[in-house]
Parts: structure tokens; C-alpha cells; sequence
């Protein structure tokens, strides 16, 4: 049995009681904590990997519950247009130009930029080559549930992404039968809705049924835009949330993201039915969708997590800063200095996002018996002292600069700045050449936003 300890730390339990042990140790045994707090020296053997931690904060790994990793290599292609033409005319042709070897070399960058702000467990929302995206994250050692991106029916789609309710449903369960509870259970997989423009009544219906009998969940894009509610109004007599709800489909298993055009009945379905929401503050103010009313949802007791969506609509998938903005955009719509505090932020993206990923009893926080996964926080930047508030300066002042070391199910991911699970330099260049060569094959043009002289 390997054991780490790391010791004299700050360590910010997020436990029950919100414990924070102030020059404290874990102990890490194969993948689990073994013991935290005061660590019983008769505990630790005497091959233990011991890590001094003095002057620095240990927090639950951040859990990012809502990302596109298929979207990694689409970075830039699609800023400054409203969301249709971001699907239309840009995502989706890009999307549907890849092939296996696009979506690993995305996939594995976009776990790697993870790593590196702090992420140990991820929710993806689906994309077309799941068996690359279990390969990445097999690789990359991180938690995750992957979705397929599926949808019957709508507007615009790639004519390869054409298919029934039948095909959709039969792929995802031979992918659920071949990859859910692989890399040593690290790999859930969960069934997608992308959203309900593109997915039938009937594909609704059943995904439900067959996520409930095989216990997983189900990641869908939810009152995104106030469009999506007008459509689904004008063909189906509801908006979509009141028409998911007389499908049946409102479910404690089923995480919405987005939800920004909720009426209050909606809020109080959502409550009534223990749905879980994603919140995702930079894309839903960069692709203008809106302000999602995230206090009143919290209000209510509505468990809500942060997700940093994809990199064509954020740009970065950096949690650490999208806590930042989590706080400050409810501050700033309800013009009350304590809406959404940095407790609360932290909760979301821990033990709050633990219950969102259906993990709250392995992950979240850091107990006895849970998982060890965890991240080292060094605040020793100009940026970040003085540290007179810790957790205010976790939320308001740190970035993914501060993140030094990410553990995730025992393991060491990256330890002091450097990843230890890819070569970095290598997959960059995989990365600028695999992202050229798909972006020409879908015939995407960007203009120059400034006349560009080519000195030769």
C-alpha cells in the first residue's frame, strides 16, 4: 500500500462542518485519505512519500461540471457572434470534421489545462468520439463523466450527425456497457441531451427511462437563450422546462446547464424534482446569454455547481476564475454585496459539484474513507498576499497560477507546476497542428480583425 503525507498545511475540509485544519496533515493511502487533521504517527509507514506543505493550502479537488472537450482545438473560432451562428456556422462544422486522432489530441489538452487550474473531476457534454475522450482521461488520470453528444432531429446539423432516437440510444448503451466504471472507476458514463432543439419527445422519454434503470445521469443544455423557450413553445405548447417536466424527465439525476430564462415556477420544479444545475458565468456573458438567477436558485436550496463550458465560448477552462466571476456577476445583478459570498462559491465547486456528478459520497470534500483528490494552493504571489481573509483570497484574488500540485485518486497529475502524466511541450505542438488541419478542412475563414502584414 503507497502512502503520501502531506503535512503542515491549511487544509480547508470542506466537511460537514466546513473544518479547516491550520498546519494539518493528510494521509493518503493507495486512493483513499486515510487520516486528516492530526495525523497518528503510528499510522504512517515507514516508505510514506512525506511533502511539506507548510505556508500552503490544501483544498477538495474543483469539479468543473460542465465541458466540451471536443471543443479544446476550436479556441477562437467562434468569438463575437450570437450562439446560432456559433453552432451553425462555426462549432458544429468544426465539431464535425474531426476524427479520432482530433478528439484525443483535444481531449487530452483540455484535461491537461484542467489539471493545471485545479480540476480533478469533470462532467463533459457530449461529443461524437467518446472512445477517444476515455482514452485521453485514462491517460490524463482524472475523474469524469462522459456524455455522447446526442440529438435526433433540428436545423443545421452536419449530415453525419444525422440520426433516430434508436441509433442514438443503442450507441450510448454499448458505450456504457464498455466504458462506465473503467481506469479503475475513474470513468463514469452518462447519457447527453444536447438540447431540446435538437432532441424529440420520444428521445427524451426514453434517455430518461434507461439513465434511471442503469443508475447514471443525464447532461443537458437547459433554457440556454430566450429563443429556445419561444421555439419550444410555438411547436410543442411549453417552455422547456414545463414541457421536460410533462415528459417526465425532471429528475435528481438530470444536470441542467445554463438555465438562464427560468420563471420562478420553474425554479421551484427544479427544487420539487432535486434537478442539479451548472452554472457557467463566463459563457453565458460572453455568447450573451444571459444572467442566470443563480441567488434565488441557491435561495432555494437548489444545488447548483460551476462548469467552465467550452473553449470556443469562454475561452479558458480555468474554475479559478470562474469562481471569481460567479461571485461577482450576482453581486453586481442584484446589487447586493452578498449575494452568492466566497463560502458559498467554494461550495459549488466542491462539495455542491460532488452532488451534481452523483459523487458526493466519494469526492467533494476531504474526509476519512473519501477519495484522494485534492489540489495545493501556493499563495505566495503579489497577486494573492496578504492572505489576511484565506478563503476570500481563494475565490477573489487566486488564479490557476496558484495552483501548484493536483493529487486525483491518490495520484500525482502535476506536482509543482509540472505535469507529470503528458509531456507538455509535445502536446502543444499537437495541439497548433492538429487545430490548423481540422479548422481547413471545415472551411472555416476568420477575418483578419486588423490589416496583418506578412514580412517574408
Amino acid at each position: 500500500m503507497k502512502q503520501i503525507l502531506l503535512k503542515n498545511a491549511y487544509i480547508v475540509s470542506m466537511n460537514g462542518k466546513r473544518e479547516i485544519f491550520n498546519g494539518g496533515s493528510i494521509l493518503i493511502e493507495d486512493n483513499l485519505i486515510k487520516a486528516i487533521g492530526k495525523v497518528d504517527l503510528n499510522l504512517i509507514k515507514s516508505d510514506a512519500e512525506v511533502y511539506d506543505v507548510k505556508g500552503k493550502i490544501i483544498l477538495p479537488g474543483l469539479i468543473n461540471t460542465h465541458v466540451h472537450l471536443s471543443q479544446q482545438l476550436g479556441r477562437g473560432i467562434a468569438d463575437d457572434v450570437d450562439l446560432l451562428t456559433w453552432l451553425r456556422e462555426r462549432v458544429w462544422p468544426y465539431e464535425s470534421s474531426f476524427d479520432y486522432e482530433a478528439s484525443l489530441i483535444s481531449s487530452t489538452a483540455c484535461c491537461a489545462e484542467m489539471i493545471k487550474s485545479g480540476v480533478t473531476t469533470f462532467l463533459e457534454a457530449g461529443g461524437q468520439y467518446v472512445e477517444a475522450m476515455a482514452e485521453a482521461v485514462e491517460k490524463m488520470g482524472l475523474r469524469a463523466g462522459l456524455s455522447k453528444s446526442v440529438m435526433d432531429q433540428g436545423e443545421g446539423l452536419p449530415s453525419t450527425w444525422v440520426k433516430t432516437a434508436d441509433q442514438e440510444l443503442e450507441a450510448q448503451k454499448e458505450l456504457f456497457d464498455k466504458y462506465h466504471n473503467t481506469a479503475d472507476g475513474r470513468i463514469k458514463i452518462w447519457f447527453g441531451l444536447r438540447t431540446i432543439f435538437n432532441n424529440s419527445d420520444d428521445l427524451i422519454v426514453r434517455t430518461k427511462k434507461m439513465a434511471d434503470e442503469l443508475e447514471t445521469g443525464i447532461h443537458m443544455h437547459i433554457a440556454e437563450i430566450a429563443a429556445e423557450n419561444d421555439f419550444i413553445k410555438e411547436t410543442r405548447g411549453n417552455s422547456t422546462v414545463e414541457q421536460l417536466h410533462k415528459l417526465g424527465a425532471l429528475g435528481k439525476n438530470l444536470l441542467a446547464v445554463h438555465t438562464v430564462w427560468l420563471t420562478d415556477r420553474e425554479i421551484d420544479l427544479f427544487r420539487l424534482y432535486d434537478v442539479k444545475v451548472s452554472h457557467n458565468p463566463a459563457a453565458a456573458m460572453k455568447v450573451v446569454l444571459g444572467f442566470a438567477r443563480i441567488p434565488e436558485m441557491l435561495e432555494k436550496g437548489i444545488n447548483v455547481s460551476i462548469g467552465t463550458d467550452g473553449a470556443p465560448s469562454n475561452n479558458r477552462m480555468d474554475m479559478m476564475r470562474e469562481m471569481y466571476l460567479t461571485s461577482l456577476i450576482h453581486k453586481g445583478r442584484t446589487l447586493n454585496p452578498k449575494s452568492v459570498p466566497a463560502e458559498q462559491v467554494l461550495e459549488m465547486a466542491t462539495i455542491h459539484a460532488a452532488k451534481c456528478a452523483l459523487l458526493e459520497n466519494e469526492i467533494g470534500s476531504l474526509e476519512i474513507g473519501k477519495k484522494a483528490d485534492l489540489i495545493i494552493l501556493n499563495p505566495n504571489s503579489l497577486h494573492s498576499l496578504p492572505l489576511h481573509d484565506p478563503i476570500a483570497n481563494i475565490v477573489y484574488t487566486m488564479s490557476s497560477e496558484n495552483v501548484e500540485s493536483t493529487i486525483c485518486d491518490g495520484k500525482w497529475l502535476m506536482k509543482e507546476r509540472n505535469l507529470l502524466v503528458v509531456d507538455e511541450k509535445e502536446l502543444i505542438e499537437k495541439v497548433k497542428e492538429k487545430s490548423a488541419e481540422v479548422k481547413e478542412r471545415a472551411k472555416i475563414n476568420l477575418p483578419n480583425r486588423f490589416p496583418v502584414i506578412d514580412i517574408l
